[in-house]
């Protein structure tokens, strides 16, 4: 079997047939060329373990990563919310064959090999991390590529807000996105709120579900963005529809405020 025939029988096992039969064969066909999303979450313990994942995608993870051809490489720690400390890792791939070649890459890159080493080559009494967990997404048709908000960068201060909407059916997952694509990503650039990615869940926990990344300058940045979204005459009309109401097509909603790392690409 093709890899790329092998790849695809493989999602849709993992997944259940939910989304991948249709999305992770058909993404590239139509429309705009849409990203896939890796979102990595790096559990640690604090101290040394903390201390050693800095080092490692500092000055090894995302020069061997931009050298693969990904850029760019986000990574924030939890600055609201669960499990702390936990870093999360944000990789856009421009398709499924770059998400294949990319750990073979990495492991015959040389200076990675070698900048890495104490984390790639942790012994058991004394591990790099705790556990990873990993999801994979494709972005959204309204949003087919990650962006990154012009304030970042430079070494400013800003946050990130990561929100994932879990549905009940597939149908209302799959009108959640149409309600974002409609609308919504466009109520969020008007009113300041630069949207990072959009991306529907393809493997990973809690399916079926999406999940977005918003960005801002500061806490104040927030707090008036949020406010004027709420206030928007297209989002008052757009939330009153039928269709469209949480109680049809959300059951869940988890919210995470994220601090980018000082060596953030994002």
């Amino acid at each position: 079997m093709k890899r790329r025939q092998f790849l695809q029988s493989s999602l849709a096992l993992a997944g259940g047939g939910t989304l991948l039969s249709t999305l992770a064969a058909s993404a590239q066909e139509a429309g705009p060329v849409r990203q896939f999303f890796e979102l990595r979450l790096y559990h640690l313990r604090r101290g040394r373990q903390a201390d050693l994942f800095d080092q490692f995608f500092r000055d090894a993870a995302i020069p061997a990563l931009n050298r693969a051809g990904l850029a760019p490489v986000g990574v924030f720690s939890v600055m609201v919310g669960p499990d702390s400390p936990t870093m999360y890792v944000l990789l856009a791939h421009p398709s499924l064959d770059s998400l294949l070649a990319a750990p073979a890459r990495l492991d015959a890159d040389a200076e990675f090999q070698k900048a890495g080493a104490e984390f790639l080559n942790a012994p058991a009494a004394s591990p790099a991390f705790t556990r990873v967990e990993s999801s994979l997404m494709i972005a959204f048709e309204g949003m087919p590529k990650l962006e990154v908000p012009s304030f970042a960068g430079g070494g400013k201060s800003r946050l990130f807000e990561l929100r994932t909407y879990e549905s009940h059916s597939r149908k209302a997952h799959l009108k959640k996105v149409e309600m974002f694509n409609r609308a919504e990503i466009s109520i969020f650039r008007r009113v300041g709120m630069p949207p990072v990615f959009f991306g529907q869940t393809l493997i990973g926990g809690r399916l079926p579900n999406l999940t977005y990344m918003i960005g801002f300058e500061n806490a104040q940045a927030r707090e008036k963005g949020w406010s004027a979204f709420g206030a928007d005459a297209e989002w008052q009309k757009l939330r009153a529809m039928p269709e469209y109401t949480d109680a049809e097509i959300v059951c869940d909603i988890t919210n995470v405020l994220l601090r980018p790392a000082s060596y953030s690409q994002v």
